[in-house]
């Protein structure tokens, strides 16, 4: 079985086609991710209103700077995050004015937002947490719209008001602070190289030396590639699984992301493994305009809850149904840290 045509980037011209494990189903997969890459695609759920596909809700301008948002000199602690408030403002009045939420999520990242094969719809520990949100503001957990949205259109989609928020593996930090807003931690990860079984590689080390390796365009491990790419070549691409085709396809020889994702990846091939360890410590957060500091701060009471409750929390409850078996060991959620002001 052959999978579609994949360019590579680098200037040498396509690879022979190696197909591996799951590869041409991956490869349909793949070949959805990279239209997602030119449009936000709404999703099944829900249906945009008619004659405003290209904002969330009227009066989503584009972000201002929210008071306090922490400059670089002063950004130490870029996981703190404004406190916890029931009270409504101009976002949320936005959001129950047109009795939806519009959801910025992956579907190709198995166990986190993925298309469930079972039933077909959307599901995953992103998803769980968006339908939280969904409930609380508008006492409806379905009350959403999905929009797939590529690694790198995930601050535009938010600058851009196409979506309230992004619930999609995003890691907080101090650059993403300066173009939108994040909620507290609600889950810890780390990068680490992803190989095929057999492969020389080691880990974030010197073993990429001269390795094809892939990323994909706006995430954390793209930067730290730039930083230190251990003589790599490197290849990116639109998503992240995006790099597991290539990866299938023989066209790259490792990829770098979130150890988080790449657990799933490899229990859905087995010809693929996490090698050497993470060499990152990461937190995910819900991405938010910088313009809606009601929101984010809504978005952190429903954490509070989330996470409240012990062994029988929500967010206990969504760790076994869709990461426990991939992702082992995880004793809890990560604990929250605000700011004032």
């Amino acid at each position: 079985m052959r999978g579609p045509r994949v360019e590579r980037n680098d200037g040498e011209g396509p690879l022979p086609r190696r197909l591996r494990g799951w590869g041409g189903v991956s490869a349909m997969a793949a070949a959805c991710a990279v239209t997602a890459a030119a449009v936000l695609l709404p999703l099944v759920q829900a249906a945009p209103e008619q004659g405003r596909a290209g904002t969330v809700h009227e009066g989503a301008a584009a972000p201002a700077v929210a008071p306090a948002t922490p400059a670089d000199e002063t950004c130490q602690d870029p996981d703190a995050s404004l406190r916890p408030t029931g009270v409504d403002g101009a976002a949320i009045a936005r959001i129950k004015a047109a009795g939806k939420l519009v959801a910025g999520v992956d579907q190709n990242s198995f166990r986190w937002g993925y298309r469930n094969p079972v039933d077909g719809k959307l599901d995953g520990f992103d998803i769980a947490l968006v339908k939280a949100i969904a409930k609380d503001i508008l006492g409806d957990e379905n009350a959403v719209i999905y929009r797939a949205v590529p690694t790198s259109q995930r601050i535009p989609a938010l600058a851009e008001g196409r979506v309230d928020i992004v619930v999609r593996t995003m890691t907080i930090n101090c650059a993403r602070l300066k173009d939108v807003a994040f909620s507290t931690a609600y889950f810890e990860a780390g990068q680490q190289v992803l190989a095929p079984k057999g492969s020389p590689i080691t880990g974030y080390d010197g073993s990429l030396k001269g390795r094809r390796i892939c990323t994909a365009a706006g995430s954390i491990a793209e930067s730290k590639l730039k930083e230190n790419a251990f003589g790599s070549v490197s290849v990116t691409v639109p998503n992240q699984l995006d790099c597991l085709v290539r990866l299938q396809l023989g066209e790259v020889d490792g990829i770098v992301t979130d150890n988080a994702l790449a657990a799933g990846q490899a229990a859905q091939d087995p010809t693929v493994r996490l090698v050497g360890s993470p060499f990152t410590k990461e937190f995910y957060g819900v991405a938010v305009n910088k313009d809606a500091p009601d929101l984010v701060r809504r978005i952190n009471k429903v954490l509070e809850g989330y996470r409240a409750g012990g062994d029988s929390s929500q967010w206990v409850k969504a760790y076994r149904t869709h990461l426990e078996s991939v992702l082992p060991g995880i004793a809890g959620p990560p604990t929250p840290k605000y700011r004032d002001g």
